[in-house]
């Protein structure tokens, strides 16, 4: 019977974290454009529901009922399956973020991730690199040579900043000695790495905005030069898909800080998982901050970003942690 358990157990923990994932990537949305609208001295969504809080509601019913066109010239099989790709591989990567610690429920001890594995670091990086064949696919299925440009600096400027992003966790991987995740919230139970890993910390979220493509290392979709880059053929759910993936990678790059760097559900008084959604919320706000703040870069500086300062900053990181924890 106790495989029984482990496989119920499971699957609520993937039903309760989808669902609520959903939801925050919903309404992430309308948080989004009410802070930018803010910033930018004007109302945002406010005609639907009140303050517009039914906004999230009429763009999903918008999304399932609008005219869905395949180009007569597009590979149609590659075409459905691309937004697919990204949209599943995105969800995936939270399975193995902890958003707490272990809870007994009815006398068994749960644990608040879906799966705990000994290499939680390296299955993350192995979603991101399949998501990005979603978007590349997709800008190439869609034969339209704007689509195609997009998904080519898409897939130029995520596999260089996965170089740089890689190299800058070495240095947590280091001080926890571990890449399962639970037992790198565990090691900074005297301290979050962020206090011993600063400059990693800045580079980490450097290279993470440019890894999920957010402003200012939007290129792959710059509205200005390749009228919405890679997806520019979709429409309708296939569109939303594409969209939903990008804000459930937000969060799970968010998560991703919190756990890496800021103690996971490490904190007094409060429950774990509120520490854990708190600081999570809070590193979205800051990702929004910066693309209210910062114009998009031009794409070569990007490129120089990622090659010419961040990965050897991020070699340098690497080699400076080894030898302190080495002498020390």
């Amino acid at each position: 019977m106790e495989p029984y358990y482990y496989t119920l157990e499971s699957l609520i923990k993937i039903v309760v974290v989808v669902t609520i994932l959903m939801l925050c990537v919903a309404y992430l949305t309308l948080v989004e454009r009410k802070f930018l609208g803010f910033l930018q001295v004007r109302l945002g969504p406010n005609r639907v529901g009140f303050w517009g809080l039914l906004q999230p509601i009429a763009d999903g019913i918008k999304s399932f009922v609008k005219e869905d066109i395949i180009p007569a010239n597009a590979d149609k099989t590659v075409y459905v399956i691309a937004p697919m790709i990204t949209f599943v591989t995105a969800l995936s990567m939270f399975a193995v973020i902890p958003f707490g610690d272990s809870v007994t429920i009815f006398g068994r001890e749960v644990k608040l991730v879906i799966a705990d594995i000994d290499i939680g670091l390296l299955y993350i990086f192995a979603m991101g690199t399949l998501g990005e064949y979603g978007i590349v696919l997709g800008g190439w299925a869609s034969s339209n040579k704007y689509a195609v440009l997009g998904s080519l600096r898409a897939a130029a400027q995520m596999i260089s900043y996965e170089v740089a992003l890689g190299l800058i966790l070495i240095g947590t991987i280091i001080l926890a000695g571990s890449l399962r995740l639970t037992q790198i919230v565990e090691a900074q139970r005297n301290g979050w790495f962020i206090l011993y890993q600063p400059f990693a910390f800045l580079l980490y979220v450097v290279a993470a905005l440019a890894e999920i493509n957010r402003t200012p290392f939007d290129m792959p979709e710059s509205e200005s030069e390749l009228a919405c880059g890679f997806n520019v053929e979709y429409s309708s759910m296939k569109f939303a898909l594409f969209m939903i993936a990008e804000y459930a990678h937000l969060v799970t790059v968010a998560a991703l800080t919190t756990t890496l760097f800021l103690g996971g559900w490490l904190g007094p008084v409060l429950p774990g998982t509120v520490w854990f959604i708190g600081k999570t919320l809070a590193m979205v706000f800051i990702f929004i901050w910066i693309r209210g703040t910062f114009p998009r870069m031009r794409y070569d500086h990007i490129m120089k970003l990622g090659w010419k300062f961040l990965f050897p900053a991020a070699l340098a990181n690497v080699v400076i942690t080894a030898l302190v924890v080495a002498l020390r």
